[in-house]
């Protein structure tokens, strides 16, 4: 069997922040950009490799979603407990820079974990947790 991973979902609040933070804090290319006003659904992802995206989305959007589920997303995206993503670059250290000056929340600076891993985090205008880690 022959399976990857296509896409993975984000929750946004805010477009044009989410759309800034991913673009230009990091690096990643605009791929789609559709609707309008706060409902727009963009999908970007790292340059060089195309078949890999990130949707950015406006949560509990559809009928299937009762009032209570929207009132607790919107809770869950604003304590930061809702969304969660992990990247993987090759110099951590000039990631977290370059994330830190665009200005995002710091959750965590650069760190050697006990399990073997070098990390930091972030949150995403959205309040997503964003970890990203160095590769080996």
């Amino acid at each position: 069997m022959d399976i990857t991973v296509h896409a993975s979902f984000l929750p946004h609040d805010d477009p044009e922040a989410s759309l800034a933070f991913y673009r230009d804090d990091l690096d990643f290319e605009v791929r789609n950009d559709v609707g309008k006003g706060k409902m727009r659904w963009i999908t970007v992802g790292p340059k060089g490799q195309p078949d890999t995206s990130i949707l950015l989305a406006p949560p509990a959007v559809g009928p299937e979603f009762t009032d209570e589920e929207r009132r607790l997303i919107a809770e869950m995206m604003a304590k930061g407990t809702y969304g969660f993503i992990l990247l993987a670059t090759g110099n951590l250290d000039a990631a977290f820079e370059k994330v830190q000056a665009g200005g995002a929340e710091v959750v965590q600076e650069p760190t050697d974990q006990p399990y073997g891993i070098r990390d930091c985090a972030f949150r995403d205008p959205a309040g997503n947790l964003v970890r990203i880690q160095q590769r080996p």
